[in-house]
């Protein structure tokens, strides 16, 4: 998939809210929360046009039981796709506009995706360093895969700094 690095559209919160209605319909009960999480949920952030979003759901298995549903609506049922306990749904195709990443409501990844979000809502200066990292590296790389593993270290760190942040704060 080619890498589209976009300016901050206000319009993600909106799809982003429009498919919480959407996913609250297919798993009712079953969800205890949404969040908006990656770069769409941060506002005056670069990034691609992919809004990332969590479900945190009361029992993870429970989800694979809605796959074929999901499939009959045109998401991409991807499983685990490298994450333990989790499942992700992929919306779009090759315009993708949607990951949608379920969790069981205690799963230990939580964590490290809200406090990069927060982290970055409250640190504008990441946000620009972060945004200019990304306009670099979608000038080097056409291809999504290897776009995304090249910022994988400075995303680690940026990681590590928050979770050290929230630790010395709190």
């Amino acid at each position: 998939m080619k890498v589209r690095l976009t300016s901050y559209d206000d319009n993600w919160k909106n799809s982003f809210e429009d498919e919480c209605k959407i996913m609250r319909e297919i798993f009712e009960n079953e969800i205890v929360r949404f969040e908006h999480f990656g770069s769409t949920s941060v506002p005056g952030m670069k990034a691609k046009p992919v809004v990332d979003m969590m479900i945190l759901v009361k029992d993870i298995n429970e989800i694979d039981k809605f796959n074929s549903k999901l499939e009959m609506l045109g998401y991409d049922v991807a499983g685990e796709w490298g994450i333990t306990g989790r499942r992700l749904l992929r919306k779009g195709g090759e315009n993708r506009t949607h990951h949608i990443h379920i969790y069981q409501f205690d799963h230990t990844s939580i964590y490290r995706h809200l406090v990069v979000r927060d982290y970055l809502l409250e640190h504008p200066e990441e946000v620009k360093s972060y945004s200019e990292f990304k306009e670099i590296l979608a000038s080097k790389y056409d291809e999504t895969r290897e776009y995304s593993k090249a910022k994988k270290e400075f995303v680690s760190k940026l990681e590590q700094k928050a979770i050290k942040y929230y630790r010395n704060n709190n």
